[in-house]
């Protein structure tokens, strides 16, 4: 169970609360306003020492989740629930760097109601995020797309330059030695990854493999 502090906290007379009368009439999410609420909570609360767990990081996991739902051909609705899974998935660093999923969905279940989210909603989107926690285990597409596109960098060209800023955190919280230490990590890790989606094994697969390749030799190289 997870009580949420001052930077977690949904504030009742926020303006980011009021959504519009033809949302409420028709059931339809304020999805704009859940993105502005949950977007400036994170860019207040999360901590400046998450380098890589950053807004950056959230803003780019929302935008591979969005391209990857249009190649998948995914309806409206779920297209919602998707792309606010992807902006909720790492809000619970903002409680909990431990169990962030958790504390993730703890924020979810409280102030999405607020924005006109039905509880069968909040349920599937707190799914999706929790089926982000490593390693991934997601059961259905919408789960799918949010697990590639919290991973979606790992098969492009700015791998390094966004691995680089995860060594940073993990060694500032000395959950990782030296460089050498991360490059094994690193390597195991993706040789142990995988792509769900049609989408991101023609997109981001191959180049993936190359990186595998790149730390494999550098590795035998260095011994």
């Amino acid at each position: 169970m997870f009580s949420l502090n001052c930077r977690g906290t949904v504030n009742s007379n926020s303006s980011f609360l009021d959504f519009n009368t033809k949302n409420k009439m028709t059931g339809i999410p304020d999805f704009q306003g859940a993105k502005t609420y949950i977007l400036k909570r994170q860019e207040e609360g999360l901590s400046p020492n998450l380098y890589y767990h950053s807004l950056r990081h959230v803003l780019d996991v929302y935008a591979a989740a969005k391209r990857i739902a249009l190649e998948e051909n995914i309806n409206e609705s779920d297209s919602i629930l998707i792309k606010t899974a992807a902006l909720y998935h790492d809000c619970g660093y903002m409680i909990s760097e431990t169990e962030h999923e958790m504390a993730s969905c703890a924020i979810a279940k409280e102030s999405l109601p607020l924005f006109g989210y039905s509880s069968k909603a909040i349920k599937v989107i707190c799914n999706i995020i929790l089926a982000t926690m490593i390693p991934q285990k997601p059961k259905t597409l919408l789960e799918e797309i949010v697990c590639d596109a919290d991973l979606d960098y790992l098969g492009r060209s700015d791998f390094y330059s966004i691995g680089n800023l995860l060594y940073k955190e993990l060694l500032e919280k000395n959950s990782i030695k030296n460089k050498a230490e991360w490059d094994k990590r690193q390597l195991q890790f993706l040789k142990a990854h995988t792509y769900f989606t049609k989408t991101s094994k023609i997109n981001r697969e191959p180049q993936k493999r190359e990186y595998v390749k790149q730390l494999a030799n550098y590795k035998s190289n260095n011994l």
